[in-house]
Parts: C-alpha cells; sequence; structure tokens
C-alpha cells in the first residue's frame, strides 16, 4: 500500500527499512510487516507456523497494530540487536569496582539499542566517609556524569541516541542538588530525571512536617517537607524537570510484587522494572477502527479492538522467545516473568472522528471504554496462552488478589483461575513517536494532538532543503471527506483541539482515566501555559496524586529547555497563546517574515543559526527587522546568546535606525582571539552575528564585509512564541518535546533523554 504521506516513507526508510549490504531488504512496507510477521510466528509450533504467520501479516496490515520500534527495526534482520526497548538496570553497589561494572552493562544495552533507567539513591551521599581510602565520597550525581558522557559516546542501534532514566529518592541526602541538576543548561542532557517520592513523604506535606534525609538508615538531617517539595516544583516550572514519581503507589499495584522490588523507570516513564527488567512493546492505532467517522453514529469497532488486542498479546509474546538480550540477567528476568507493554495510539484522533473533546467527559468516559476493554481481552489471552504454552514461571495464584486482576469481570478471574498467566503484566501506554508518524501522522500514544498542521523542511540528496506541509491524521481525513475548504468547528462535538488550547486538568483527567486500566504506567505530558500561576503549577502534581497516577510530567514553555516550538494552526483552530515575552510598546504580528543564516565558526564544531524575522516594510519599502533568535548545538554558547537575543530585538521592536546595533557587535573582541573566515579576520563569534545583522540590512555592501562569514539564507516564517530550540542533529531550530520526548520536525530525529 502506498504511503499516507511522504513523511511516513521517510520515516520507514530511515528507520524500519532493512537494507542489508548484501542481498534483498524490504522493498516496501509490505516487505517490512512480511519479515516481521515471519520472524515472530518462528516461535509458533512447525505445524501452525503458517497459519500464525498469516494472522500477524493482517494484523499489522493498515497500520492497525504497531510494533515498537526494536521490533519493526530488528525482527527477522539476524542483527545483534534486542527487540526490547526498555530496561532497568541492576541494583547500582556503593563501591567503585561495582559502579564501573554497572556503567559498563549500561553501554553494552544502549549500544544494542535499549534505552535504560537506574536508581541511584544506592550511592552514598556526596561528603560521606569512605573509610577504605580515607576520603570523602562525591556523591550519585558524579557518577550520573560519568553515564552521561558514556551515552554521549554510544550510538544505539538503528541511528538512535541512547535514552536514559535517572532517579533519586526524595529521602536521599543529596536530593536537593538532584533537584537542581537540570537547571544547568549543558549537564544531565542524556538523562531524563525523576524523583521517587513516597505516600509518607505525600503525607508529611498534608502535615506541613519535617522530613528525614536519609542513607544506610542513618538520618543526615532533616528538611521541611513544604520547602522540598516547593524547591522541586520550582525546578519542574523553571526547568521542565525532574518529574515525579509515585514509587509506592507503583509496587502496591504490581501484580508480581510477591517476586520483585521496583525502584526505577525506563527513559519515558511509561515501564516501571525491578532491576535487570526489561518490557516489550506494541500500540494498537485506536484511529484505524473508527466507523463512519465525523458522522452522528460514528464508533470504534470493539469486536475488531478485542480481536487486535489477543493477537498483539501473542505477538509480543513471541517476542520474548525471539530476542536477543544485552545482558544474560536480562534475558533471565524477562523470561521469568515475560512482561509485556501493550498500549494505544491515536487516541485523540480517535475521540475526534467519535465528536468527543479530550478531557471532557465523553472523551473521558470512552478512553475508559475502549482501555477496559483491551485490559479484559489481554488478560484472556494471557491466559489462554499459558493454557497452551504453560504460565510464567514465577506465577503465583496469589496474584488474582492483586489491585489489576482483583477488578477484572468474574468470567476472565475464573479463566485465570484455570490456566494462570503466561505474561506477568500486560499493558502500559508508550510514546509512539515515529511509529504514529509512520502510520499517517497519527495523534501519539494517549497525547492530544500536538498540532494540525505545519511545515518540515526536508533534507534533499544535493544538500538542499524542501518544504513540506505535514498534517495529523484527522485533519487529513476531515478534508478527504468534508472538502479541504470545511470549516473545523462545524465537525461533530467540537472536537477538533489540540496541546496548545488545553488546560492541565483536560491532561490529568486523561491520564487519570486510562491508569485505571492499565497495569504498568503512561508515558505522557501535561503541557502547561507559560503564564501559569506557581501555586496552580505545583497543584497539578498534587491532584495527580490524589487521582490515581502513578507518576507525572510537566511541559512549559521556559527560558532553559526553550519553548515548544510554535506551528501555524488551520483555520478554526484556536492557536497556542501569544508569548507574554514581547515589547509592550509593540505588539507581536501573528505571522512574520524573515531568514535564517548558518554562521560556520571554525573555533566551534557547530554551525550557528541567526534568525531574523522583519515586520512590514517602511514606506520606502526598507527592511524594518523586529526580532532576531541564535541556536546553537553548542550549549555554552546558550545564556549569553539568550541574553543577546533578547536585547537586540527589544532595540528592533522599538524602530528607527538600528544599524548600530550591527557596527557594536562587528567592535566586540574575543580575549581568546578570533578567526579568519572566507579570506578576512572575524574578532569574535558575536561580531560575525553582528555581520549578519548587517547583511540583513543590506549594508554589507557599503561596510565591504559582504564575504566576511560563509553565511546560507534559508526563508522562515515564524508564528508567536519564544525562540524555538535547536536540533542536536541537524542544527536547525525545529526541536518540539511531548510525551517527555524530543522530536525534530526539520529531519526526524526523535529521542528521549
Amino acid at each position: 500500500m502506498a504511503f499516507d504521506s511522504p513523511l511516513a516513507g521517510e520515516i520507514w526508510n530511515s528507520k524500519y527499512r532493512f537494507r542489508p549490504h548484501e542481498g534483498t531488504g524490504d522493498a516496501t512496507v509490505e516487505a517490512t510487516w512480511d519479515r516481521v510477521a515471519a520472524a515472530l510466528a518462528e516461535a509458533e509450533p512447525t505445524k501452525t507456523r503458517a497459519r500464525w504467520r498469516a494472522r500477524f501479516r493482517e494484523t499489522l496490515d493498515a497500520y492497525r497494530f504497531l510494533p515498537a520500534g526494536r521490533i519493526l527495526a530488528g525482527a527477522g534482520t539476524g542483527r545483534a540487536v534486542t527487540l526490547f526497548n526498555c530496561f532497568v538496570m541492576g541494583v547500582v553497589p556503593d563501591d567503585l569496582d561495582g559502579i564501573f561494572q554497572h556503567l559498563r552493562e549500561a553501554a553494552v544495552t544502549l549500544q544494542q539499542g535499549g534505552g535504560v533507567g537506574m536508581d541511584f539513591s544506592t550511592v552514598r551521599p556526596s561528603g560521606a566517609l569512605v573509610r577504605g581510602v580515607g576520603a570523602e565520597a562525591s556523591g550519585p550525581l558524579s557518577f550520573m556524569d560519568v553515564w552521561d558522557s558514556m551515552c554521549r559516546t554510544i550510538m544505539s542501534a538503528g541511528q538512535r541516541r541512547g535514552a536514559m532514566m535517572g532517579c533519586l529518592r526524595i529521602d536521599h541526602p543529596d536530593i536537593e542538588a538532584f533537584i537542581d541538576a537540570k537547571r544547568d543548561a549543558v549537564r544531565f542532557r542524556n538523562f531524563n530525571l525523576s524523583v521517587l517520592v513516597p505516600d509518607a513523604f505525600m503525607a508529611a506535606l498534608d502535615a506541613d512536617a519535617d522530613w528525614p534525609l536519609v542513607f544506610d538508615g542513618e538520618i543526615r538531617r532533616t528538611v521541611r517537607a513544604t520547602d522540598l517539595w516547593t524547591r522541586l516544583m520550582q525546578a519542574t516550572y523553571d526547568a521542565a524537570e525532574p518529574g515525579v514519581i509515585f514509587i509506592d503507589r507503583v509496587n502496591a499495584a504490581n501484580n508480581l510484587a510477591h517476586c520483585e522490588v521496583i525502584a526505577a523507570s525506563n527513559p519515558c516513564g511509561e515501564q516501571m522494572l525491578p532491576p535487570y527488567g526489561a518490557c516489550l512493546l506494541g500500540s494498537i492505532n485506536l484511529a484505524r477502527l473508527v466507523s463512519a467517522p465525523f458522522e452522528p453514529d460514528a464508533a470504534l469497532d470493539e469486536q475488531e479492538l478485542a480481536d487486535l488486542t489477543r493477537t498483539a498479546v501473542r505477538m509480543l509474546d513471541n517476542v520474548i522467545d525471539i530476542s536477543r538480550f544485552p545482558l544474560p540477567a536480562q534475558e533471565a528476568e524477562a523470561r521469568a516473568k515475560r512482561r509485556l507493554g501493550l498500549g494505544v495510539t491515536g487516541l485523540a484522533d480517535a475521540l475526534i472522528f467519535c465528536g468527543a473533546r479530550y478531557g471532557e467527559d465523553r472523551a473521558v468516559a470512552l478512553t475508559g471504554r475502549w482501555l477496559g476493554l483491551i485490559r479484559r481481552e489481554a488478560y484472556r489471552a494471557s491466559a489462554e496462552l499459558a493454557a497452551e504454552k504453560g504460565a510464567f514461571p514465577l506465577y503465583d495464584p496469589a496474584m488474582l488478589q492483586r489491585p489489576n486482576l482483583a477488578s477484572l469481570d468474574a468470567e476472565t478471574r475464573e479463566l485465570i483461575g484455570l490456566h494462570g498467566l503466561r505474561n506477568g503484566c500486560l499493558t502500559s501506554i508508550a510514546p509512539t513517536g515515529t511509529t504514529s508518524l509512520l502510520a499517517g501522522n497519527v495523534s501519539s500514544g494517549i497525547e492530544p494532538v500536538f498540532a494540525f498542521a505545519y511545515t518540515r523542511k526536508v533534507m534533499q540528496p544535493d544538500g538542499t532543503r524542501r518544504e513540506e506541509a505535514v498534517e495529523d491524521y484527522a485533519l487529513a481525513l476531515w478534508k478527504t471527506l468534508k472538502g479541504p475548504d470545511a470549516p473545523l468547528d462545524s465537525a461533530p462535538g467540537d472536537a477538533f483541539v489540540s496541546a496548545q488550547t488545553l488546560t492541565p486538568e483536560h491532561h490529568l483527567r486523561m491520564q487519570a482515566a486510562a491508569q485505571a486500566q492499565i497495569d504498568s504506567s503512561i508515558s505522557k505530558t501535561i503541557n502547561c501555559p507559560e503564564n501559569i500561576d506557581f501555586s496552580a503549577f505545583s497543584d497539578v502534581y498534587r491532584q495527580g496524586y490524589r487521582m490515581g497516577c502513578k507518576g507525572l510530567t510537566t511541559y512549559r514553555p521556559n527560558a532553559i529547555t526553550g519553548s515548544v516550538l510554535s506551528v501555524e494552526a488551520p483555520a478554526s483552530v484556536p492557536a497556542a497563546a501569544p508569548s507574554s515575552d514581547v515589547d509592550p510598546l509593540t505588539p507581536r504580528p501573528g505571522r512574520l517574515e524573515g531568514a535564517t543564516y548558518k554562521i560556520r565558526w571554525p573555533l566551534d564544531a557547530h554551525a550557528v543559526y541567526v534568525t531574523i524575522n522583519d515586520a512590514d516594510p517602511d514606506d520606502e519599502g526598507a527592511r524594518r527587522p523586529f526580532e532576531i533568535f541564535v541556536n546553537s548545538k553548542n550549549m555554552a554558547h546558550y545564556a549569553w546568546t539568550v541574553a543577546l537575543t533578547r536585547m537586540v530585538s527589544a532595540v528592533f521592536r522599538r524602530g528607527g535606525d538600528v544599524s548600530f546595533v550591527a557596527e557594536e557587535l562587528k567592535a566586540v573582541f574575543d580575549p581568546g582571539g578570533g578567526a579568519w573566515m572566507e579570506g578576512r579576520y572575524t574578532p569574535s563569534l558575536p561580531a560575525a552575528i553582528g555581520a549578519v545583522i548587517e547583511r540583513h540590512l543590506g549594508l554589507a555592501a557599503e561596510s565591504g564585509c559582504e564575504s566576511a562569514e560563509s553565511i546560507e539564507p534559508h526563508p522562515v516564517s515564524s508564528a508567536p512564541g519564544p525562540a524555538p530550540s535547536a536540533c542536536p542533529r541537524c542544527g536547525a531550530p525545529g526541536l518540539v518535546r511531548k510525551e517527555g520526548c524530543d522530536s525534530c520536525l526539520e529531519c526526524g530525529y526523535s529521542k528521549c533523554g
């Protein structure tokens, strides 16, 4: 079948297509599905293998079931890679030899394509006595720096950078330094961070009580719970991290509490796992299961959903038997418990098709209904697999009393009582960034639609770029069925709503509704407006705890991580609110035209991109610069470039002759020395930026600096908002953040961590 969009074809070609050095690989996406179906069927008995291969192939058709990227890229290729997306590493020991052994294990896991999570709470705090050598310990954060450096050097299988989660308990004596770590714009860039918060802390917070910071059973000092919580919330408000994991709730609800204790999460937070735990991921595409979309009788085909669930459980269970594992301990753990992570994607699009507005009552009810059906059918399928192939080795009949199983219907519980379960845990909801793009840009996981339409620049073989319009699957189908000019506000239920127009409460309601039906956890970002009051922001986490969530991640545009790239919304869809960070004397228009210039500074390995957007020309047709943005992958430039762009933009907005800005910047000398650029000496990088401004104003010929730097202009348009973040792969200012992951709208780069 043809791809639903050129972007989907590019994603397949770059990430999931098998292209061996010799012989034939995947000529089409159908060939990829054939390869995956055949590989998964190898775990079946010979006499039934052909039947299951055909069944698996049918399940993959039309993107109805999307195995996670490691399976799509690796199954049936013969490559030495794992088919598991996520791992939690072993308990980090509090001694140097053990720490570096665990560093090696993490490196091996990352190398084979798995993301990793670690709990560093077992490492003694900074300043503690190391008796064997008579020295003071450097603390867990210093060793996290070592992990971070290691991860930078490891390119994971399938062209992915390694992703890591670092966790620390809120009672660890170094917790305050951990909380503030991401305020440093260059530290722990390969980590997501989460604080492990027990129920006792939430009780102390409610009581405004003191909270002990403890290591190895010894209270090192005491802090006020409210002060510590405020510090955590302020860091998250300012830097979008750390996230929060309610660790006691995770363990209390765990099906496998009789044989494991969980202390960490995978990089994106949907899998809370024990030491050396691993989990398979796969998502049912709900957007493909709705009949009569946009009509009054639109409905999701629940029988098809049930059938897909049962087959998907079998497919994922087979992956355990055919996959490689980076470490023997991971293989032993996976085979002893046979944990799965079956989830969904396309939820927001399916709700739009059914006329249900994300976060409102009907959407919450449908989400609970659909995920409840998946939960029931997954457990039934696992019980039937246990009857056929045997229960997982650590199955205990007492599991029927665990919360997730105790709330199942009587028929399903009876089936489990007869046969046991093939799989210790069955459901979670993972981020589905590139697989959702592969499926026609359906909404990702249970997230709302991030943007209904945007323009993506695509690199061509000759190095040039072409622009390509990208649309959400629901919008594209609306135009096909209703006509390209049909107003979106005529859709049933006023359901075309994006992440930028929702309140945190909408996000919380949907996450809580989903969590009630999910074994493990959920990768979900609660988007908050930049101008949200701090007390309201802080209360989001306490509300989430009260509503039964196992963990929370928020994202608020901020000066440290940047803002989510603003995008132009289609007609009748509310756009993101304009940034409050503009000069009050000159309101920013909704759309500006400008250019992006690339500076190759010889003393820096990374290019610097300078975007200058213009207001309307004056009466004589002259350029009137309105704002400037500067982006670079070199985070050492971050603080001064932000300061520079804010000051220069403020000058630009006040109008008048601004040529002096270029002159002043060109006069800046770097005491460390300048550089020669195309035969001319440039005294500093700010001077090179000044030359860009000069050229943009059309003054370069007069000053004799027209060849002072290597600059490649690219026309751009800009919507309201602060400077977008630069992509670490291509350097273009097109990085967006959703579900705790970064994705580039320019080159397709994707990374959780």
